[in-house]
């Protein structure tokens, strides 16, 4: 979160419009699946007490464009499609820097007729698993590292995607991980990205080329976890857009191209008490039984909150042995083989990093999952099994294999159903299974290079 934003009143912001002659504004909420939805309005119709509708099954929406046509937005008595009532957030405007007009975006809170959050909108899930840690006097600082790969236009969906060609008119053919010059290719591009993400004052840190074909990472610095899943949302929506004026597509999908390693979204994390000291280190300085727990917690949980790391049938794709991603939920200092790590770092800057997430998972959703199974691991002070300090990879899979599995686990649990919300367990899970029916229906190649003649 924009420091200088952090205590951003309604007031403060239409003089902030006003001082950049804004004549648009792209009125956002972030539904389950990280896409924006909203609103454009002119600059004049947007007031503080004219505020904004929009059915509240919109943000119940899955990735096809499906919704449930039963769950607690849905009156089966009373079949109304009724509104929910949205909010500007004003710390989140932002200006959206390729427009043509001057134009800025704004994320808004979902509420209901009566005043109350939506329970199932993403951005409602993160703040209430924040306030839990604020009651407690404690207050959660992330980090993301987002993995996305660079591809060349597709428009075919039946044709495999391929990298895209850089200065040199070539493709990438082989790993270029951490290559200053494979990034290098791509100058024209990321100069845009990076210049959009400064008009957006997008708290953007490190870049890097990772390990597959056209792969990269951009690297948030820490800050609050509403600030930074808002980050996220625009980063993505940025990179997307930078890249098709590019000629070229930017995914988050957790495993766009066969033969090549997924893309992940780590979260690196930890809690600072009122006085901004880190629970998870004692006053010598050693690991705290806080540390430990939060361990633990995730451990426990993580399997249960796959569906939420792991949104979509692709994403266990990515969640394969040797491939530079977690195949079961052991623990180790700086080992990036485990679904758990720890990095190497003073007391005052000791964190977890959970490795499990794809970047295809919703911002709010996923920083929201991973914040409740450490939450709940200090609550109920579950110890961690002993830390890994070998190849993880030659251990057992700990993880579901499959969205279906995922959903199961994730329906049977009801500490997390408790501490996100029993409405958004519900309806997400609804969603899923929708996304999932879908899927069942396409008939892959595979099935039809192996089964055709053969069975």
């Amino acid at each position: 979160m924009v420091s200088s934003r952090e205590h951003f009143t309604f007031a403060e912001l239409e003089n902030w419009l006003n001082e950049r002659r804004v004549t648009e504004i792209e009125c956002l909420v972030p539904d389950l699946t990280g896409v924006a939805r909203g609103k454009i309005l002119p600059r004049q119709k947007f007031t503080e007490d004219r505020g904004m509708r929009l059915p509240e099954a919109v943000v119940a929406m899955g990735v096809t464009g499906e919704f449930p046509e039963e769950g607690p937005y849905y009156d089966v008595i009373n079949p109304t499609d009724r509104d929910m009532h949205l909010r500007p957030d004003p710390r989140t405007v932002r200006i959206v820097p390729w427009a043509t007009d001057p134009t800025a975006q704004v994320i808004h809170d979902c509420y209901d007729k009566d005043g109350r959050m939506v329970p199932f909108a993403p951005r409602s899930v993160l703040r209430r698993v924040c306030d839990l840690y604020e009651g407690a006097g404690w207050n959660p600082i992330v980090a993301p590292e987002l993995e996305f790969y660079l591809v060349a236009r597709n428009t075919d969906p039946d044709m495999p995607l391929k990298p895209p060609i850089g200065r040199s008119g070539r493709a990438e053919t082989s790993r270029q991980a951490y290559s200053i010059d494979a990034v290098n290719e791509f100058d024209p591009l990321f100069e845009d990205v990076y210049s959009y993400c400064e008009q957006m004052e997008l708290n953007v840190d490190t870049l890097i080329h990772e390990i597959g074909a056209g792969q990269m990472e951009i690297n948030f610095f820490h800050d609050h976890p509403l600030g930074l899943a808002d980050e996220v949302f625009f980063f993505k929506r940025t990179v997307r857009e930078a890249a098709m004026r590019h000629n070229m597509f930017a995914t988050f999908m957790a495993k766009p191209i066969a033969g090549e390693p997924g893309s992940a979204m780590h979260i690196h994390q930890s809690v600072v008490d009122q006085q901004g000291q880190n629970i998870f280190s004692n006053p010598d300085g050693s690991a705290s039984d806080a540390f430990r727990w939060y361990i633990g917690g995730l451990q426990h949980y993580i399997p249960a909150a796959m569906a939420l790391f792991a949104p979509y049938v692709n994403s266990y794709r990515r969640l394969a042995r040797f491939t530079a991603a977690p195949i079961n939920i052991q623990w180790g200092t700086d080992n990036r083989t485990v679904g758990i790590r720890s990095p190497v770092a003073s007391p005052a800057a000791r964190r977890i990093e959970n490795r499990v997430i794809g970047a295809d998972a919703n911002p709010y959703v996923a920083l929201a999952a991973t914040l409740a199974c450490g939450w709940l691991g200090i609550q109920n002070r579950i110890e961690p099994t002993p830390e890994c300090k070998g190849d993880a990879y030659l251990g057992d899979y700990q993880l579901p294999r499959s969205l279906g599995e995922a959903l199961e686990k994730l329906r049977a649990e009801k500490d997390l159903a408790a501490v996100l919300g029993e409405e958004f367990v519900t309806v997400y899970t609804e969603v899923k299974e929708i996304e999932h029916a879908e899927f069942m229906k396409v008939i892959s190649p595979w099935e039809r290079e192996h089964l055709l003649l053969h069975v």
